[in-house]
């Protein structure tokens, strides 16, 4: 009980310095490092958007790009051609995401495993595919540059656009965490956790498990999609490469490389990826073959990513003094196992 407490306020006093080095980073942060960190956040969202589904509910989607696509083409339509605000156009990306998710849900979810992954594959390409042809209204390969950034009115003049901006998706990402994980710890999460270890277990208790997964890939989509909105404000642009099954390759390798089903570890899995893509990428062009190093090694030396490191050198530190006294004891104090011979069976016998 005593190191339960002491864990959790050790878990609490690290959220608060967090969040107070979130709050003061752009009193310490150049410009560029400061958009290295907002595109951080809001890739962190959208991996932790995936992690509901892949982590929670396990269901391997490589689809995920196509909510993402649907929030930045939201925004980038509305704010481009109509001058919506910002906040009204975010929340039509997140509405038009779950649409998106109500609609494809129905088809996807009549599978699971790998075929499950491939479907949300194939109606992703058919999305990417519409965009792509869709030219009078999406741009095409072209995509819609030009998406006027928001900025909080009660900060113009006082920090920069670049900082601006930065506590925008402060606010938005933070909020949407803080719902997230009321929903991962409410007893919807525990039922999704329920269904990702033995669905059948779960449908025999009563649950129904296949409403279930629609809620999820429904929240899952709007999330997703929000993310997407964000990151066409952050870049101005929007184009078909965020519908691409590349992005959404790239957030699997960010949860599984985190830590799926954990809550924390695709924020780590995002910080990780986009580090590497920035900093190792300026001394090498060969930093997907890097990324492809840590992500391999991860899987081999932590299965469940890297949030657990804590964990796991605690087993190995808890190994090694269970194997310490063994290792001292002399060899004549060891009594090895001998066989029984044929007199004394005999003789017992």
């Amino acid at each position: 009980m005593a190191t339960a407490r002491l864990a959790r306020n050790w878990r609490r006093a690290i959220s608060v310095l967090l969040a107070g080095l979130l709050l003061a980073a752009p009193a310490f942060l150049p410009s560029y490092p400061l958009s290295v960190l907002t595109e951080i956040l809001i890739f962190s969202l959208f991996a932790m958007s995936l992690n509901l589904l892949l982590g929670y509910a396990g269901l391997p989607s490589l689809g995920h790009s196509a909510f993402f696509g649907t929030g930045g083409y939201a925004v980038g339509l509305l704010a481009k051609y109509l001058g919506i605000p910002a906040p009204v156009a975010l929340l039509i990306a997140v509405v038009a995401g779950v649409a998106l998710a109500l609609v494809t849900g129905p088809f996807v979810l009549r599978t699971h495993g790998a075929y499950f992954l491939i479907l949300t594959l194939s109606l992703t390409q058919v999305l990417f595919g519409i965009v792509w042809l869709w030219r009078r209204v999406t741009g095409g390969d072209d995509g819609l540059p030009g998406i006027p950034t928001p900025k909080l009115p009660f900060l113009v003049g006082r920090v920069s656009d670049t900082a601006n901006f930065y506590y925008l998706a402060l606010v938005v990402v933070g909020s949407a965490l803080l719902t997230m994980a009321w929903i991962v710890r409410s007893p919807f999460g525990l039922a999704l956790i329920g269904i990702r270890e033995n669905e059948r277990y779960v449908a025999g208790l009563g649950y129904p498990t296949w409403t279930l997964k629609y809620a999820a890939y429904t929240i899952a989509g709007g999330y997703g999609a929000l993310a997407g909105g964000l990151f066409a404000y952050f870049k101005g642009f929007v184009g078909p490469g965020q519908i691409s099954w590349l992005l959404a390759g790239e957030g699997m390798v960010m949860v599984i490389l985190g830590g799926a089903g954990t809550f924390w570890g695709p924020i780590i899995g995002a910080a990780l990826v986009l580090l590497l893509r920035y900093e190792v990428s300026a001394f090498t062009q060969r930093w997907v073959m890097i990324l492809g190093i840590v992500f391999i090694l991860t899987v081999l030396l932590l299965p469940q990513g890297i949030v657990r490191l804590p964990d796991r050198i605690r087993q190995l530190r808890a190994q090694l003094r269970r194997e310490a006294p063994l290792a001292r004891r002399p060899a004549s104090a060891v009594s090895p196992h001998r066989e029984p011979s044929v007199e004394q069976v005999i003789e017992r016998s």
